[in-house]
Formats: C-alpha cells, structure tokens, sequence
C-alpha cells in the first residue's frame, strides 16, 4: 500500500510540474586560484567572475541549481609571501568557464509565496565541468597556455539570501571548486604530455583550487508549487 501512495504522490509532482516555482539571474562576483603560482591566500578576489544561475525550489528546504560561470584566473610569484616563489617568478593567466549543477540546502524554510520577508544561510554542493586551458611552462621559461580541456570540480559554498520583495531575491556566498586538475598553472604538464616534453614543478600532489565570491540576483516565477518530498 505504502509503494501504490508513493508512486500516486510522484505522479501528482509530474502532472503538476508546471506550477513550481523557478528563480532566474545574474551572478557577479570576484574569483582568485589557489596553487603552486602566486599568493597563497585563500580568499583574495583579484578576477571578475560573471554568468547567470537558475533554481527549481523543490521544496522548503532544497533546490536543483544550475550556474554558468566565467572567470580568467591568474597569478604572479611576485605577490607571495614566500621567497622562493618571488625568485622564481612566474606568472599565469588562464580562462575558465564552468557549468555547475547541484542542490541548494537551506538551513530554514524557504517559501517565496509566503508574503513575510524572508532570510536563510544555505549550502551549495553538486558537480561542475570546467572548460579551461592546459599550461605549459615554454622555452623562455614563461608558462604560456596550450590546448583546451574540460576538467571536473567539486563546489563547496555557504550564502545567506533573502526577499527583497515577492519577485526578487538578492544573494550573498563564497565558496570554492576543488578542481580535477594540477595543471590550471603549468605546474604539471605531464597530465597531456605523459612528462616527456615540458618542465613540472611545485607540488604534484595536490590538484588546484579556486576560490570566489558572488553576489546574485533573481527574478521568481512560477504558479504556488507542490512540494512533494524528494
């Protein structure tokens, strides 16, 4: 009895998809990577960071979200704080742009057609492919961009939003992608050319990180939702 309830509660969710509701907008923000170039603190937003996100509130709590994100990270031995990377001086700039798919956690209730000002913190989690640049470190001993690639990354961020009124809602968050790769600054070509060709350096165990801050926008629409548990 309680799989025939389960099966008629999900049929109810689909028959009615039309009326949950969606949110829509601009991101903004600043971003700067973590690595084996340039300064080592974590969060120093040094690149402009733009895109637009998209939510599905599935229920009180949660929502399916969907952001594309574009950003050039670069850094430079020169802004360290450790002499060994000043001597060495190098420096890179490298385009990102990443699609990121995931749930939106909210630490209380969220209903945008309750007509009551409303404010959250939330958590962000899922999965992002970045499509990016391999870097290589050239004869003239400066790290120069080579082919595409897509790479993966796990984002972890924390925000707090709230209703500006019943069709806009305004975002603060920060986070960080932990990325697939070792190679966003050249530091090990190897992961394309098998180590045979370009010069690796740094530390070849630890992937590269970037982090940001965003500030979002969105526009709500969409007819009062079923919130069906799942």
């Amino acid at each position: 009895m309680r799989y025939l309830i389960a099966v008629i509660t999900i049929l109810m969710c689909v028959k009615d998809i039309r009326s949950q509701t969606y949110e829509i907008g601009p991101y903004i923000g600043g971003a700067n990577y973590i690595g084996d170039v340039g300064s080592t603190s974590y969060i120093a937003p040094k690149s402009l960071l733009a895109g637009g996100i998209f939510k599905w509130n599935r229920s009180k709590r949660h929502s399916f979200r969907l952001s594309i994100l574009h950003t050039s990270l670069e850094a430079d031995d020169k802004n360290s704080d450790e002499n060994r990377r000043q001597q060495r001086g190098y420096s890179f700039k490298n385009e990102i742009t990443e699609a990121s798919l995931g749930i939106e956690y909210t630490f209380w209730e969220w209903n945008l057609h309750n007509l009551k000002p409303q404010l959250t913190p939330y958590l962000y989690t899922g999965l992002t492919g970045v499509f990016t640049d391999n870097q290589y470190v050239d004869r003239t001993n400066r790290i120069v961009p080579g082919d595409n690639k897509i790479t993966a990354a796990i984002p972890m961020v924390i925000g707090v939003k709230g209703t500006l009124n019943t069709n806009w809602v305004l975002g603060i968050e920060a986070g960080a992608r932990y990325t697939f790769t070792d190679n966003l600054d050249g530091s090990n070509p190897e992961e394309f050319d098998g180590g045979e060709v370009y010069p690796s350096f740094g530390n070849p165990n630890t992937n590269d990180w970037y982090m940001f801050v965003g500030v979002t926008l969105t526009y709500t629409f969409g007819r009062k939702p079923c919130y069906c548990a799942f």
